[in-house]
């Protein structure tokens, strides 16, 4: 059985003070027992008038030496049950401030660990324990972990960085290369072989701006948001489908739009994002004359979107890899004409920079319901 290290402490304290106890105990019943002993005198007497001595009578000395002998017994007997008692409460006094004594010696640790648990869920790896207790084991772990968050913020402040970097110096030569392909292809002098190269180029120029644009999103949804104000996610919800419905009618899709009421808090930019990328990933890998159904409701202390659709079957082991950067179902990667691979990994980025957690299941007649759940904000 494993127990805590407060459990423990107790059950130290409490087998201490019963060993202890046990010992006093024997000895004591020990001493008394040899001090109770009455000396043997030999038979008793009985000095006559005349100088005349009588042996007692026999019967009369038995009986008194098993009436002594009984008392001794009765008293070892009570000082056993007594001691015991006694024993029994000292033990559970002992285990008592056992429990009190861990407590006490254990609360800088819980502090380390509440600070510790504050800092992993605000997903700000700027903030530190700071504890300031006296130079022992606690702060010398409290200590280690801030140097372990400190290094971890400079080293994915770094990979933002070169990924946002990266990410736009790529923009400039694709928006040139995106103009000089326009113009050969619309010159007077192109041939039909040029325009079906210089189209062949804009698609795949278009995929490469699809997958800067996906980076620069997951970039920013896997930071903090510090300035979060309060909207309603059905709001949301009727934008987006509103903007994709377009592209739903052009696919041959029917989309089922039911927001309701569903009040939080956060960067409503990129909540506008996770939900586009639901809303287009649900038409876009679809059946002809598929459906989608979107859904925003508050669910207890939270709020829930939800964003399902028809389509091939999906196995349940698939559903982690779909959360992947660049990975698809049945292990596919980049190259297809659906988009850059970062859609659903941009959707749990920024659920989790809100609070929020992202699941997905596959539906039984096909295709996926994934469920989005970010924090409640009362109105």
């Amino acid at each position: 059985m494993r127990t805590t290290v407060r459990m423990r402490f107790a059950l130290l304290f409490a087998a201490m003070a019963f060993l202890i106890g046990a010992l006093l105990l024997t000895v004591l019943m020990l001493v008394v027992w040899q001090r109770l002993q009455a000396p043997d005198l030999g038979p008793a007497v009985l000095e006559l008038g005349g100088g005349e001595v009588v042996a007692l009578d026999r019967r009369l000395a038995a009986h008194e030496s098993a009436r002594v002998e009984g008392y001794l017994l009765d008293t070892m007997d009570t000082l056993r049950d007594r001691g015991a008692l006694a024993l029994l409460g000292t033990t559970v006094i002992a285990a008592g401030t056992g429990w009190w004594a861990a407590g006490w010696v254990l609360r800088p640790a819980r502090q380390v660990t509440s600070a510790a648990r504050r800092v992993a869920q605000s997903h700000d790896l700027t903030e530190r324990i700071g504890y300031d207790g006296p130079q022992d084991e606690i702060k010398e772990l409290a200590d280690i972990f801030d140097g372990v968050l400190g290094r971890s913020a400079r080293v994915l402040d770094g990979q933002r960085r070169f990924v946002t970097n990266a990410s736009h110096e790529l923009r400039t030569p694709l928006a040139i290369n995106r103009a000089l392909v326009d113009a050969a292809i619309h010159g007077s002098g192109a041939t039909a072989e040029v325009r079906r190269l210089g189209e062949s180029l804009l698609l795949v120029n278009a995929r490469h701006q699809r997958l800067i644009d996906g980076l620069l999103a997951l970039a920013e949804g896997e930071q903090a948001v510090p300035d979060r104000s309060g909207f309603d996610l059905a709001d949301v919800v009727e934008h987006v489908v509103d903007q994709a419905s377009a592209e739903a009618v052009e696919r041959g899709v029917t989309v089922h739009s039911a927001p309701q009421n569903a009040p939080t808090e956060g960067d409503p930019a990129l909540v506008e994002r996770l939900v586009q990328n639901l809303v287009e990933n649900a038409i876009r890998h679809n059946l002809p004359d598929g459906e989608v159904w979107v859904t925003s409701r508050r669910c207890g202390g939270s709020v829930e979107l939800t964003v399902a659709n028809t389509g091939p079957t999906v196995p349940p082991y698939e559903m982690e890899a779909i959360f992947q950067p660049f990975r698809r179902l049945n292990g596919d990667r980049l190259g297809s004409e659906h988009g850059s691979g970062l859609g659903l990994s941009i959707v749990r980025a920024i659920a989790v920079a809100h609070d929020g957690t992202v699941t997905a299941r596959p539906r039984d007649r096909g295709g996926l319901a994934v469920a989005v759940r970010l924090p409640y904000k009362e109105e």
